[in-house]
């Protein structure tokens, strides 16, 4: 996991209308893969729950520390795996609450207004059983 200063994420993340469109649960519910969208663009940007521990331990307990404390300071800790954006969150799991949450705390980070930012969460699966 590479830290992502946010002020290296493009420009128009601040000043733009933004969808963030959850494209699916992977990893037993701990890791919402997802894009951060608008009409110049799109940046991948997953949210991942940095207090899962099983089968192995998402995070090594100084970066856990760390997100728990930026968390408590109001903030996200925003970070690079596997070429994606991704915001480190405390827990093991998302409710829509959350992931809100999570949206306010990436807008304030990259400048926006949290108003600009609005949530997409399909119901269900994409896949017909």
């Amino acid at each position: 996991m590479n830290p992502v200063d946010p002020f290296d994420l493009p420009d128009w993340l601040g000043t733009s209308e933004i969808t963030w469109c959850a494209g699916g649960l992977e990893r037993g519910g701990h890791h919402l893969r997802g894009e951060l969208q608008a009409e110049r663009g799109t940046v991948a940007c997953d949210l991942l729950a940095i207090d899962q521990a099983w089968p192995t331990a998402v995070a090594q307990n100084a970066l856990r520390e760390e997100v728990h404390q930026q968390w408590r300071l109001g903030e996200v800790v925003l970070v690079e795996v596997d070429d994606r954006l991704t915001a480190l969150v405390p827990g093991s799991s998302f409710s829509a609450a959350r992931v809100l949450s999570v949206l306010e705390r990436v807008a304030r980070a990259v400048g926006a207004r949290p108003a600009h930012f609005v949530a997409a969460i399909r119901l269900g699966s994409l896949r017909e059983d």
